[in-house]
């Protein structure tokens, strides 16, 4: 356990994802994602359909994980897993494969909390943050903003009351007739449109985030305008997306600029699979060259769920010797750890 440079083999299984990659303590050698697409037709993720194929899925993906790294599991110095939070049934099928792969491997465990893996993804790939750097999460289920002083120093200042940006998107996107998941769509959408409607933005607490509302006013100006015009969707899908999404990077971006200031920082990272939104990195870039911020963005593979920053915060983990034993449990509503919330 002194090795300064382990071998982790990590488990990602948060949501409808099912992942695995190989970390060597220098570089990512595998990181292999197998995507449900079964939800499609429900509109959303079903968490007992999820945790069913992450049973069928996690084998073959743990195989191809050691294949493509060119390793054998005698090498494999620790197993790391997501320990929450997510989706009870899906956290339950990666912790316990996790626990078994290292009961009989006779290696230490690492449970990591999946929204510190977001933020620690940053370290995986050149150009890396250096501390203190403020990082904002938007993903399907979290929008957070986080003052990382260290990697296992993360303190929480502001986070999602209700709906997330992803959960806007999503929401809103179904009521526009389109598929799940919705913000691809309205990002393409967009790009072809203009914000011609306005949308309230959100004004709830200094560094918190509601989307609910916004949610909300979308919904009946749709209703509103469909009385009139039965068509008024489909004849202006690209400038309410653009509208849409505007409202949401807007949103975004001036509270995090409070921050930035607030906190006297000059380094910003931003991470989550929202985070990939084209808009909201071209506003978000714009507003730091003003201010002579320096952004930080992930490849779109680190940025929605993988194993890669599973691994990544394992990697930090088994430095301090921070290691779970046998009877840890998954969490569908984790917490940071107590120490650096």
């Amino acid at each position: 356990m002194n090795k300064t440079k382990p071998v982790i083999l990590a488990i990602e299984s948060s949501c409808d994802d099912t992942a695995c990659a190989i970390f060597d303590g220098e570089n990512i050698l595998s990181n292999v994602v197998s995507s449900q697409v079964v939800h499609k037709n429900h509109g959303g993720v079903v968490p007992e359909l999820a945790s069913r194929a992450h049973l069928s899925h996690i084998i073959p993906v743990v195989e191809k994980a050691l294949e493509v790294a060119e390793i054998s599991l005698d090498k494999i110095d620790a197993i790391a897993f997501t320990q929450g939070p997510g989706l009870l049934g899906s956290l339950i099928v990666g912790s316990q494969f996790a626990k078994g792969l290292a009961v009989a491997l006779d290696k230490p465990l690492i449970a990591v909390n999946h929204m510190e893996a977001h933020i620690l993804a940053h370290f995986i790939e050149e150009p890396k943050p250096v501390f203190p750097f403020l990082n904002l999460t938007v993903s399907g289920g979290h929008t957070e903003l986080i003052v990382m002083k260290a990697p296992l120093d993360q303190e929480l200042i502001g986070q999602t009351l209700d709906d997330a940006a992803g959960e806007a998107f999503d929401k809103c996107g179904k009521l526009l007739g389109l598929p799940y998941p919705a913000g691809p769509e309205i990002d393409q959408l967009a790009k072809k449109g203009e914000a011609r409607y306005r949308f309230p933005e959100s004004k709830v607490g200094e560094f918190d985030f509601s989307f609910s509302g916004l949610k909300t006013a979308f919904l009946y100006f749709l209703k509103k305008e469909l009385k009139s015009n039965p068509q008024f969707i489909a004849e202006n899908i690209c400038d309410l997306a653009a509208s849409l999404q505007t409202a949401i990077s807007t949103t975004l971006v001036n509270k995090t600029m409070k921050a930035m200031e607030q906190y006297n920082l000059s380094q910003l990272a931003i991470s989550g699979g929202v985070s990939v939104n084209s808009q909201l990195r071209k506003e978000m870039q714009a507003a730091c060259e003003d201010r002579d911020y320096t952004l930080y963005k992930l490849p779109p593979a680190f940025c929605t769920d993988n194993a890669a920053m599973i691994a990544m915060a394992a990697h930090f983990k088994y430095r301090e010797k921070v290691f779970s034993d046998l009877d840890v449990s998954p969490d569908p509503r984790l917490k940071r750890n107590p120490a650096t919330a």
